[in-house]
């Protein structure tokens, strides 16, 4: 009798993360947006077309580095990401690979319109870079925080849409956009975010990569917080037996339907994990696809139809319950309903993150309050007010 092949459980090495994966002492901290930096300059290096258009944004975008590479390939377009995106459509008409670079909440936020005629419906060589997207721009607020990008972007024909999960991936996207052609969208962030992957981990637009075997469900996540998912399956292991799946699908468009519908056949329930609105972003698309192909329970990490808030980084991400304490509880609701058992009407993934954002929210108004005179409905003494 030929023995039953025992399944393969924890970290895929054949994806050679870093050897400290779980040490926070070891693990360094880098914003995802210097990958975009260190990788528009290597891809000017390997093509003389490439040329790099920004919003006045250029320390921010990481652009600068580019700029003082190849000054004669830089333009600086101003607060004008209509323009950036329409003029970038004729640089690629005349042959260069214009990377246009702003902060994603205003290109493509700003810009929409543009893509879509200028560059999608011309199939044009234009690669949008959209910096400071997700929660990580903090203390900017909704404004700022860029959480709709995904949804709107992977909408339009013809468009590649990546969302890299750490700094080295980042500088893999970007030297890989410069070499494909039509209209590739990816998106970056601004504070610093575990480097977890290494210059041998595999990165290819379309094929999303498993990080972490297990047989229990499956954890589908994007950008940095590939890194929460990774956490939060290592939780449920250690504490409690359950084994995750990781995948990095850092590809919203095309989307690596092979591999996701093998998940779902194999593990029969699904997590999607990202710092995006889960309508019509990553969510959206693994949905659409097990909809169509292998119906399974599908529990969503990410923006629930909301609008970010104002904070610290991690603050805001705790708020809005995308962390590993939240994936977790996602995902043992998620094994429930694959069980056949019943859960609560609202997620507790979803009441536990509304609970810590109103402790935030109290602890932020009580501080402030202590900074105000009484006769504005402060604590502080009326006489500590100064007349100028």
């Amino acid at each position: 009798m030929a023995k039953t092949k025992a399944p393969r459980l924890g970290i895929n090495k054949d994806v050679r993360l870093v050897r400290h994966l779980f040490d926070p002492t070891k693990l360094k901290q880098i914003p995802t947006r210097n990958g975009y930096g260190e990788g528009v300059v290597e891809a000017g290096q390997n093509n003389k077309n490439v040329v790099v258009l920004c919003c006045d944004l250029t320390e921010s975008t990481r652009s600068l580095a580019f700029k003082e590479a190849f000054p004669d390939r830089f333009i600086q377009m101003g607060i004008a990401e209509q323009s950036l995106a329409s003029i970038g459509a004729g640089l690629a008409m005349a042959g260069k690979v214009p990377f246009i670079s702003s902060y994603a909440a205003f290109s493509p936020g700003r810009n929409w319109e543009q893509i879509k005629t200028t560059i999608a419906l011309q199939n044009s060589n234009v690669k949008i870079a959209g910096a400071h997207a997700g929660l990580s721009v903090g203390p900017d607020g909704a404004t700022h925080q860029m959480l709709e990008d995904i949804a709107i972007m992977r909408a339009v024909p013809n468009m590649t849409v990546v969302v890299p999960c750490d700094y080295l991936e980042t500088k893999k996207a970007t030297l890989e956009g410069a070499k494909r052609k039509g209209p590739y969208y990816f998106r970056f962030a601004r504070a610093g975010s575990p480097a977890f992957t290494t210059a041998n981990t595999p990165f290819k637009v379309g094929r999303a990569e498993t990080y972490r075997h297990g047989t229990d469900l499956t954890i589908i996540a994007a950008g940095p917080l590939v890194y929460e998912a990774l956490l939060a399956a290592e939780l449920l292991s250690t504490d409690h037996g359950i084994e995750c799946r990781v995948i990095n699908c850092h590809t919203i468009k095309p989307l690596d339907v092979k591999l996701i519908v093998q998940a779902a056949k194999e593990t029969g329930a699904i997590v999607t994990v990202e710092e995006a609105q889960v309508a019509g972003g990553l969510a959206g698309a693994v949905c659409e696809t097990l909809a169509l192909t292998t119906p399974v329970p599908v529990e969503r990490i990410g923006a629930q139809d909301r609008f970010g808030e104002s904070g610290a980084p991690r603050q805001v991400q705790e708020g809005l319950g995308v962390t590993a304490p939240f994936i977790a509880l996602a995902a043992d609701r998620v094994l429930q309903r694959k069980l056949g058992k019943r859960v609560p009407a609202i997620p507790a993934h979803i009441t536990a993150a509304q609970n810590l954002l109103q402790i935030s929210r109290d602890n932020i108004m009580k501080e402030a309050l202590s900074r105000t005179p009484k006769k504005w409905g402060g604590k502080k003494p009326d006489s500590s007010l100064k007349s100028r």
